[in-house]
């Protein structure tokens, strides 16, 4: 059974908001990138970005005692239709476990195959959550590969003992929540503002970017929270072509709007195989 909404509610005071960039295959030219801040109200401080170039580094700091709340780049579910029709178990910790014991190209052919069989326009199966989030369904194994970062992310959760709120009941002094930092900046913005190829580092861009840091400075999108940052690391979030720090700071932003909310401003009745995007708009948000 999940702890009460409220139970959650009261114990944030004082905990560290993160945000996590995350790759299923982190590396030193793309590692797993986590932006560390503190809020209070509606004003988050960011106060590093951490970066972990393996699983090892990555695994060490899930593990390390809270209390925080993060907001985590990567889909925490499967659509409920794509499940039943695998006949996969229909409840998180057993889903992610079942996943786990399949390798990667296990995991691509299955959903390939599911795919295949559907008609042209209608090959994925989509989560409820990636309407409001804009998000790509999570069976996705390219552009971007999400269902690898399910794979990969996911299991190291429930590894790791943390609370996947709605999903997970475990350390209540570690709480994790789905976060899409493209939902966050398009509600600033609807221009591309990165890419990892270097030739596609564009002024335009540039522009893009240093328009969400100033609307996130001034608090001027949807979600409503300021941010203060220094100027080196300011400075870094505007010119990293690949916008990998911009982006964990964007998951922080949607952490601590949820930080603010009973329930985290998810649904009161979360689909236990779907999850939620925290920031994604639904009938009854807070």
């Amino acid at each position: 059974m999940q702890p009460s909404p409220l139970l959650f509610f009261v114990k944030l005071a004082g905990m560290q908001i993160v945000g996590v960039d995350f790759t299923s295959v982190p590396r030193r030219a793309k590692p797993i990138t986590i932006a560390v801040g503190e809020a209070e109200g509606n004003l988050l401080r960011i106060e590093r970005i951490d970066a972990h170039a393996g699983w090892a580094s990555y695994e060490a700091w899930l593990g390390q005692p809270g209390p925080w709340i993060g907001g985590f780049d990567f889909p925490f579910g499967l659509s409920r239709e794509l499940v039943e029709h695998l006949g996969w178990p229909q409840t998180w910790a057993e889903l992610v476990m079942h996943c786990a014991t399949l390798e990667r190209a296990q995991l691509r052919e299955t959903f390939k195959a599911f795919c295949d069989a559907r008609p042209v326009g209608n090959k994925f199966a989509h989560r409820v959550t990636d309407g409001p989030a804009g998000s790509s369904p999570s069976m996705k194994w390219v552009n971007p590969p999400v269902a690898y970062m399910f794979h990969e992310g996911t299991r190291r959760l429930l590894e790791a003992g943390v609370t996947v709120f709605g999903l997970h009941a475990g350390d209540p002094q570690r709480i994790a929540l789905e976060a899409y930092p493209g939902l966050v900046a398009r509600a600033v913005t609807r221009a591309s503002y990165k890419s990892d190829e270097r030739a596609k580092q564009t002024p335009e861009r540039r522009a893009a970017r240093e328009r969400i840091v100033q609307s996130l400075e001034d608090g001027t999108h949807a979600l409503g929270i300021r941010i203060q940052l220094k100027k080196a690391l300011r400075r870094e979030l505007i010119e990293d072509g690949t916008a990998d720090w911009l982006d964990a700071v964007l998951c922080a932003v949607a952490a601590s709007w949820a930080a603010q909310r009973p329930n985290f401003g998810l649904p009161l009745q979360l689909d236990p195989v779907e999850g939620w995007t925290a920031g994604a708009m639904h009938d009854g948000i807070a």
